[in-house]
């Protein structure tokens, strides 16, 4: 039985393909190529998603995603070489997509627990040419993506939600209640336009971020600009930039628990020096994080800083999943932190034009891990200007707008 009613998924699917229409600034064209791919537990959203597509006159490829037991076959038995396959067809395929489309509906979030880590690393690594065509073509207009999530009874079990409960707190996050979901999307997307504006006018040199765990600083970098509500994610209400990650120091402290790769992590401390995490820890899942941290060089250092207000999300409980818990809501908002790969979108001017050259000058972080670490507690977020004075840009949960 369905978690939610057929009008229910109509609208959710009508929030995506916004979604994905807004975070291309170049209009999509007819029998442009889009990639639906989906977990099993999400078919009956998928199919609605197709539907909609098709009939919107795209050529659409759909896949299903790998099962846990495939996905559990592949890395304990592969070997280093099978691991570090690329077909030339996900090549040919990403080098021609202009939209994708994901809908994440896991049905294990830890039947990878036991797996090497390094053996994840692996294949992480071989997969970076894909990431680096889909944003290449990014930048150039060319492609767009957005992503949900789907509830399932396994999501539900380690939020120590009911299926029920976790199903009303995506309904309520994506405003998929509301009489026209997109109406509601396009208005909070007018309102925060006006912050980042505020953001990327006020001639940032540092951000310092301090609460009761946590001292931490970043230098924003050269020409640097805040995004966030793009439609890349839905439900997304995170500012976001990429730091340049040389100027990183003091102590972040992640107090909202996290899965990745089969694991719960629970607690990171990072201490930064010049730029790099020199020494790491975590109450449960410490060895993972330090492994994963050592995938490539960039692993230990940062590629996103974001705030997320609390009058924008709903959300405000833990919910198992990066996607909805990088947009906490609740009484403080959050501020997360990503370890591993840069958003080069976030450059102020032609990010089409960047060589690798230019990026490492710039100091974007490159690597083949992107891993959020959130933080919910109460804390107050100052900014220090290229002109010597210092503001608060955010307190209490939200922006100082």
């Amino acid at each position: 039985m369905s978690v939610y009613t057929p009008k229910q998924l109509e609208k959710y699917a009508d929030t995506l393909i916004w979604g994905l229409t807004a975070a291309r600034p170049v209009p999509f064209k007819k029998y442009d190529k889009i990639l639906v791919r989906c977990d099993l537990e999400a078919r009956e959203l998928g199919e609605i998603v197709y539907r909609k597509l098709v009939k919107r006159g795209f050529n659409v490829v759909f896949n299903f995603l790998s099962t846990p037991a495939i996905e559990r076959s592949f890395f304990e038995h592969s070997d280093e070489k099978q691991r570090g396959f690329l077909g030339s067809w996900d090549e040919e395929l990403y080098r021609n997509l202009n939209g994708y489309v994901y809908i994440n509906a896991p049905a294990s979030l830890t039947h990878l627990k036991d797996i090497d880590t390094k053996r994840q690393s692996q294949a992480a690594i071989a997969r970076k040419p894909l990431w680096e065509i889909r944003n290449a073509r990014e930048s150039k207009g060319q492609f767009a993506w957005t992503l949900c999530t789907y509830p399932t009874e396994e999501l539900a079990r380690q939020a120590k939600l009911s299926l029920k409960e976790y199903a009303a707190q995506i309904a309520k996050a994506c405003y998929i209640n509301e009489p026209d979901p997109a109406k509601k999307w396009a208005s909070v997307y007018k309102e925060v336009q006006a912050i980042k504006k505020w953001l990327n006018g006020l001639g940032m040199e540092t951000i310092r971020t301090e609460s009761a765990s946590m001292d931490f600083e970043v230098r924003l970098g050269e020409r640097r600009k805040f995004l966030g509500i793009s439609g890349h994610n839905i439900p997304s209400f995170e500012i976001f930039t990429s730091p340049d990650w040389r100027g990183t120091r003091g102590v972040y402290f992640a107090n909202l628990p996290t899965f990745r790769g089969g694991n719960y992590v629970e607690k990171i401390r990072l201490e930064f020096k010049d730029g790099r995490a020199v020494k790491v820890s975590a109450a449960k899942g410490q060895d993972y994080v330090r492994k994963v941290m050592a995938t490539d060089r960039g692993a230990s250092q940062i590629g996103e800083y974001s705030l997320t207000d609390r009058r924008f999300s709903k959300i405000d409980k833990f919910m198992a999943d990066i996607l909805f818990d990088e947009n906490h809501g609740g009484k403080h908002g959050n501020c997360h932190v990503a370890i591993g790969s840069a958003y080069t979108d976030t450059y102020a001017g032609d990010p089409s034009k960047l060589t690798k050259d230019a990026k490492a000058r710039l100091g974007y972080n490159d690597s083949a891990v992107h891993w959020d670490m959130i933080n919910t507690e109460d804390k107050k977020v100052t900014a220090t200007l290229k002109n010597g004075k210092t503001v608060t840009i955010y307190e209490k949960g939200q922006f100082k707008y």
